[in-house]
């Protein structure tokens, strides 16, 4: 017969506590969340320590160390923690939007510009005490920073392979087109291939590579474009294309709209090489998905991003 452990016997704020440590990885900001003075933290961490049988948060030159031990214990307890509060929280299930939360984003400078200024509008009149932290993916899925709690919600079109513990929503699809000056010299009415490949070109590179899906398809065909720079933000190059004429950006539809509101000499054309459009997602972990704020700002995502492209 197995012995059921006494959970009476058992505090359950320090699960808290230990989730706070496991994400903050400092004492004073730890006890700046939980509201506690430092001896007071101390004293917690101590009895921590003593019920799981290990130090697990260890002084380092800046902040705290995780053990091991204590890097197994995280994800389950963050996962108990997020459903207790989620619990607590639907006794009033409007109460949470007019509480005060800070919630960080991350995504690409495109999806900052056609998503920020309409969710901020939102929840500036439903959720006035929420404030947003825009950061950026830098290419990647931010897999860390959403199982630690640095990152809430990441949003983009180039995340693959998401592994278990993580939920994804598709937002919307956007085609590409190729972003061209009325007077680029090489164009006539409608872009044919061999006018494509007789411009220069300018690309989108997250990851520094200077060859994308339309070059391999090219390669494919025997064909080949002069790729002159690659771009680590979607809208730096609008500023190059306005200045040189000569040159085309092939880009996601939105990309094309924003250079053609800023500036009537940008026209777009449809692309001469097949390609499939970007499908964008958001991304959580599990620890949120309960959450009442997130899930409800998840929602205005949704419901924005889909107003911007295919749904």
């Amino acid at each position: 017969m197995i012995k059921k452990m006494n959970i009476y016997s058992k505090d359950l704020n320090s699960l808290l506590v230990f989730n706070v440590l496991y994400e903050e990885r400092n004492l004073t900001k730890a006890a700046e969340r939980l509201a506690l003075s430092q001896p007071a933290l101390s004293h917690r961490l101590t009895k921590l320590r003593n019920e799981f049988n290990d130090p697990l948060f260890v002084r380092a030159a800046r902040g705290l160390t995780v053990t091991p031990a204590a890097e197994r214990y995280a994800q389950e307890i963050s996962r108990l923690v997020a459903d207790l509060e989620g619990l607590y929280q639907t006794l009033e299930p409007e109460d949470f939007l007019k509480k005060p939360h800070k919630v960080s984003l991350f995504a690409t400078d495109l999806v900052e510009h056609i998503l920020v200024a309409d969710l901020l509008t939102r929840t500036r009149h439903e959720a006035p005490a929420l404030q947003l932290a825009m950061r950026d993916t830098r290419g990647k899925l931010p897999k860390q920073e959403l199982q630690n709690g640095e990152c809430d919600i990441a949003i983009a079109g180039f995340f693959n392979d998401v592994p278990g513990g993580f939920y994804q929503q598709f937002l919307c699809s956007h085609p590409f087109v190729v972003l061209a000056h009325k007077d680029n010299p090489h164009i006539n009415d409608e872009l044919q291939l061999n006018e494509y490949l007789a411009c220069s070109h300018v690309i989108v590179t997250l990851s520094g590579a200077l060859n994308g899906q339309i070059d391999k398809t090219l390669k494919g065909i025997g064909r080949e474009r002069k790729v002159i720079a690659g771009y680590s933000s979607f809208l730096a190059p609008l500023e190059l294309l306005a200045k040189q004429k000569d040159i085309l950006f092939t880009c996601v539809k939105p990309v094309a709209d924003i250079a053609i509101r800023r500036d009537n000499n940008f026209i777009w054309h449809t692309c001469p090489v097949p390609l499939a459009s970007v499908d964008y997602v958001q991304i959580w972990h599990e620890r949120t998905h309960n959450d009442p704020m997130r899930k409800w700002l998840r929602q205005q995502i949704k419901s924005i991003m889909s107003e911007q492209g295919t749904v």
